[in-house]
């Protein structure tokens, strides 16, 4: 009988907390590159005020943020966490005087259904491996489609294989369910070829904390956005580098992966 009213005590939290809709959500990445691409805040529904944001891991006014200024996106896509109501965007701009690869994370307020909460890290020319070129070419050729529900991993392990990889940084005794094939797209270099033979566990620095982690999570196309600090606590000369990292995880196996790090003006190669 406990057993009976633990389980549902659960699915009627699980209720309360999720206010959200996928529908919601969608509404609400929609409205974000509606708004990237005009530079106008207002008119955009899911838009209100105020709205806490964060640009590589600052506060700033949301006003004089890269939601200001009118962008061309060459390519996006967008990922929906119910649990959390909270969406992850991947924003691609390949002009060629400001080109820019945007990983933005959204959260809205369960009451209102709106969004409260904007981090971007905001990644351009002089940042870590930026190459929009190599960056669109690859990310424009990958499939990153909906996964059958029969095959759907859960939310756990889809965050278990994210912090895995993160870990393995500073602890080389992690195992991380690697997959092969698996593609790492870093800035624009691509450690694949679209071949069978592809790997992701290559060129990976030992002794990098990855830390103050914030997940956005999509089972239906297998994917956890993780944004954090990059060497936190101190590496390439600079300390702690806001850093985007996306998975893509296909039974239990990681099969790509998106980073970006912003060097904030500094020398970071």
């Amino acid at each position: 009988m406990r057993n009976i009213l633990t389980a549902v005590i659960g699915v009627l939290a699980a209720h309360a907390t999720a206010a959200c809709t996928r529908e919601q959500l969608t509404a609400a990445t929609a409205d974000l590159l509606v708004v990237q691409t005009t530079g106008k805040l207002d008119g955009a529904a899911s838009f209100t005020s105020p709205i806490k944001y964060t640009e590589n891991r600052k506060t700033v006014d949301l006003g004089k943020g890269i939601l200001s200024q009118a962008l061309t996106i060459a390519h996006n896509r967008s990922q929906h966490d119910v649990p959390q109501c909270a969406a992850f965007s991947e924003l691609i701009v390949t002009t060629a005087a400001k080109p820019y690869v945007i990983a933005t994370q959204l959260r809205l307020d369960n009451a209102t259904q709106k969004i409260s909460q904007i981090d971007s890290i905001v990644t351009t020319k002089g940042d870590w491996l930026f190459n929009v070129t190599g960056t669109y070419y690859w990310a424009s050729r990958e499939k990153w489609d909906p996964i059958p529900t029969n095959k759907r991993d859960t939310r756990e392990t889809i965050k278990a294989a994210a912090d895995a990889y993160c870990d393995i940084f500073n602890n080389k005794s992690v195992k991380v369910p690697w997959g092969q094939p698996c593609a790492r797209l870093e800035g624009g270099s691509y450690t694949g070829k679209g071949q069978a033979s592809d790997r992701c566990d290559v060129g990976i620095p030992s002794g990098v904390k990855l830390v103050n982690r914030q997940y956005v999570i999509d089972e239906v196309y297998g994917t956890v956005d993780v944004q954090m600090d990059f060497a936190g606590t101190g590496g390439f000369g600079v300390g702690g580098l806001p850093d985007s990292h996306e998975f893509r995880v296909e039974e239990g196996k990681l099969r790509y992966v998106h980073t970006l790090s912003s060097c904030g003006g500094r020398s970071c190669m």
